[in-house]
């Protein structure tokens, strides 16, 4: 545990700070290397997916874990587990959303040497704060292609968690009762994720809300604003995990957005909850 916090606490010094493509793109291609670099120490195979925008090249960070599957079948549907990098011009982007690139890094180191039934795809998206750039090139690949998912599980904003009362606002529209302590983990699904969302309840290790929304979310556009939304339009399941961002965190797209407003705590068990996750999905079950 010790060490887990440790890890945790080295990758958010080396992520948190401005990341924005014009601001700061020297930045911008340090936290991609430091991702690719960290998911190899971790055994995983690593690569990148090329992004062209505004005449410029960009880069979404793929870490892959193959099966463990000699002489078996064909090889199943990935589980894809995805956070962006990126930042909004001004902040330095802890919760958003170093936290979430955190968890992509605590996952790599899990699961090692766990032997998997199915691929696992860790992907570090870019320019998500540029309408979702970097994970809609990769969903519309992933559709022309004709490749299948086992579903996306997407970190957006997993580490500001708090338990006093009046610290959790309700997003305009949502159609469910949401406390009023902002203590626990938001699960986002559509129609077609609701598979994906079960099995994620399932492995929860913390206080979680989940919503079902009908459709690609269009009638509740709060619902849509994460790279999860990229997935739904390609018609793949996936679910957005989260804090709920500026419904619950004072300093979501502000200066303040530092590392010690985060709650290290939540944020571990974040990455246990995708952790079990993932091995319930992918892994092979003893």
């Amino acid at each position: 545990m010790v060490n887990q916090r440790f890890r945790i606490q080295r990758h958010l010094k080396a992520l948190v700070g401005e990341r924005h493509p014009e601001t700061s793109p020297r930045a911008l291609r340090k936290a991609a290397h430091y991702l690719a670099t960290q998911l190899a120490k971790s055994g995983w195979a690593t690569s990148g997916q090329l992004v062209q925008a505004w005449g410029k090249t960009y880069r979404n960070v793929v870490g892959i874990k193959y099966p463990d599957r000699p002489g078996q079948g064909p090889e199943l549907p990935p589980l894809l587990i995805g956070a962006h990098y990126d930042t909004v011009s001004g902040s330095p982007g802890a919760d958003d959303n170093a936290s979430g690139l955190v968890v992509l890094l605590e996952v790599a180191a899990r699961l090692q040497a766990r032997p998997l039934a199915r691929p696992i795809w860790l992907v570090a998206f870019c320019l998500e704060e540029q309408d979702r750039l970097g994970s809609q090139a990769f969903a519309t690949r992933l559709k022309r292609e004709g490749r299948e998912l086992a579903g996306a599980i997407i970190l957006e904003c997993v580490g500001f968690a708090r338990s006093e009362e009046g610290t959790q606002q309700t997003p305009p529209g949502v159609p469910i009762s949401v406390p009023t302590q902002g203590d626990f983990l938001a699960m986002v699904g559509n129609e077609g994720s609701r598979s994906l969302m079960a099995q994620l309840e399932q492995k929860a290790r913390l206080k979680t809300l989940s919503l079902i929304v009908p459709g690609r979310g269009e009638a509740l556009p709060h619902t849509r604003r994460s790279d999860h939304a990229s997935f739904w339009d390609a018609g793949y399941p996936a679910v957005m995990l989260t804090d709920t961002a500026n419904f619950r965190n004072p300093h979501y797209h502000r200066e303040t957005d530092t590392m010690d407003t985060l709650n290290l705590e939540f944020l571990s068990t974040v990455a246990t909850t995708v952790t079990e996750a993932a091995i319930h999905i992918a892994g092979i079950q003893p």
